[in-house]
């Protein structure tokens, strides 16, 4: 090996006591990498390397190498030059340092700079947050990286304005996969909080998987929090499709949505309707089973990274779900009075550890009772006491199991409750015009009654007929005993006569006939 050769591969790392001496009084260099030092493999790079002015050759080498280092003559104002990789590879990836020569001699190496190439065919670790990523001013907040791939470590990266990153050994899950646990906190609002992680062997470990999916915490503060509701209901059935508002009259710039055990916070911009008021829509859907939760939002400024107090919550439920269908009756019956008391009674062969009662065209959460088991049946009842008109309508139930509480059964066919108003009649229609009074429709019908001329409106008649005549029966016979000796003198007889006769116009065919009815009533008694 010539002299030649044999210094430029000791370069930097066994030099003259003459020249370590130079060395001392020479700052560092700076090394960095453009765009960055975690490059997917096949993409290229750019590394830096900067000192003062006056400098006249710059050295990159690379830890492990027995190859020369790479040299380069300054540019520009002659206080740096570029190391050039066209093409990533595994080759390429190590830790690299640099140095300059100036008229005092070699300067001591740069801070090391760990070059990673990153591999497509490595799958990506999965990045959540425990318990939520949602976060309260201040609060902590575990994050987690897991992966079915066997990876010795874990590197966590925060982006924004300090790039930081944290790398931890890999411990082995219940469920089988690897992951790693980073405690962060206390997490304040002055800026973002995004991270991503990544996976390696402990073999290579300057070749990594490709990045998670991003995770982004969310800081909730105290500003007034928004409303969350759903124009479908709470119960939705598969294919529907499911739209999410928040709004609230606070002018907030954005809106984030937020769904228990997830870890996406999709965000939307605000819009106005009006002065005042601001909302955004969460298009989800068409809904299946993954769409079952509980949601709440947050209203937040654009410039700030502190979001409000969460919304309340609003449950999403998805029937169908499960199998069996659910039998819902009613007693006393599905046609009763104000202020009767009213069981609904939902049954189910198959095993369901709830029920839960909804009523047709509210938004009102359902009624939810636990099952009980009365051979051979599971069910439930849901006592109403003193109904109302308002509680008529139109009800089904569902059966949930406690696993999987917002996935429901089948819905039950529909139940018609019909509650009388205050006056024993049913309640009046919400809207449309009535009929003149004495018309058909002011005469209840039993549902079973086939017309007024028979069954419960032919006695309505005979009751009226009957009633009437008896009345003037009891009239007559308290007059007659009054005046019954006055009449004897006067030669009347025992009918009653008209007006007419009491003025002297009397005739036989003038006589009135309530008085026929009286004189055959009284023969009869």
């Amino acid at each position: 090996m010539t002299p030649t050769l044999t210094a430029l591969l000791c370069l930097g790392l066994s030099l003259g006591p003459g020249t370590r001496g130079q060395a001392g009084t020479l700052p560092k260099p700076t090394l960095w990498a453009e765009p960055g030092s975690v490059i997917a493999r096949g993409r290229p790079v750019t590394i830096w390397c900067e000192g003062p002015l006056g400098t006249q050759e710059f050295r990159l080498g690379k830890e492990g190498s027995s190859g020369p280092w790479d040299r380069q003559i300054p540019l520009g104002p002659r206080n740096k030059a570029k190391f050039s990789i066209p093409h990533m590879t595994e080759h390429r990836a190590g830790i690299y340092q640099c140095r300059y020569l100036s008229p005092a001699g070699w300067s001591e190496h740069s801070d090391p700079l760990e070059l990673v190439v990153m591999i497509g065919t490595y799958s990506k670790p999965r990045l959540s947050a425990l318990p939520s990523p949602v976060v309260t001013s201040a609060g902590n907040v575990t994050l987690q990286c897991g992966s079915w791939q066997g990876y010795g470590r874990f590197v966590l990266t925060k982006e924004g304005g300090h790039h930081l990153t944290w790398t931890l050994d890999s411990q082995q899950h219940p469920s089988g996969q690897v992951q790693a646990l980073f405690p962060v906190g206390p997490v304040i609002p002055s800026h973002r909080w995004t991270f991503t992680c990544y996976g390696y062997y402990r073999s290579e470990p300057q070749v990594w998987s490709g990045p998670s999916d991003p995770l982004e915490l969310l800081v909730s503060g105290v500003s007034r929090k928004p409303s969350l509701l759903t124009q479908q209901g709470p119960v939705l059935a598969p294919g529907e499709t499911l739209t999410l508002q928040c709004h609230s009259d606070i002018t907030y710039d954005r809106f984030a949505l937020s769904k228990e055990g997830a870890q996406d916070l999709p965000q939307r911009p605000a819009q106005q309707p009006q002065a005042g008021l601001s909302q955004a829509d969460f298009l989800l859907g068409p809904v299946s089973s993954s769409h079952g939760g509980q949601y709440r939002c947050y209203g937040g400024h654009s410039l700030s990274s502190e979001w409000s107090a969460p919304s309340d919550p609003l449950d999403i439920l998805v029937s169908g779900q499960l199998p069996g269908t659910p039998s819902l009756s009613v007693q006393p019956g599905p046609t009763v009075s104000s202020g009767e008391n009213v069981t609904l009674l939902c049954q189910s062969r198959v095993k369901m550890d709830t029920f839960l009662l909804c009523k047709e065209g509210t938004a009102d959460p359902p009624l939810r009772l636990r099952a009980e088991y009365r051979a051979p049946w599971y069910q439930a009842e849901f006592s109403m006491r003193a109904v109302t008109p308002a509680l008529g309508g139109t009800y089904r139930c569902y059966g949930s199991h406690s696993s999987s509480p917002y996935l429901l059964s089948r819905p039950s066919a529909p139940l018609d409750l019909v509650v009388s108003g205050p006056s024993g009649g049913p309640s009046p229609p919400p809207s449309g015009p009535r009929s003149p009074a004495g018309g058909p429709e002011d005469q209840p019908l039993s549902p079973t009654d086939p017309g007024p001329q028979s069954g419960l409106g032919r006695s309505l008649k005979i009751l009226v007929g009957v009633s009437v005549p008896l009345l003037l029966l009891l009239l007559f016979l308290l007059l007659g005993h009054q005046c019954r000796g006055q009449c004897r003198k006067a030669g009347l007889s025992t009918a009653v006569t008209s007006p007419e006769a009491t003025q002297g116009h009397q005739s036989p065919a003038d006589e009135d006939p309530w008085g026929v009815t009286y004189a055959e009533v009284s023969h009869s008694r």
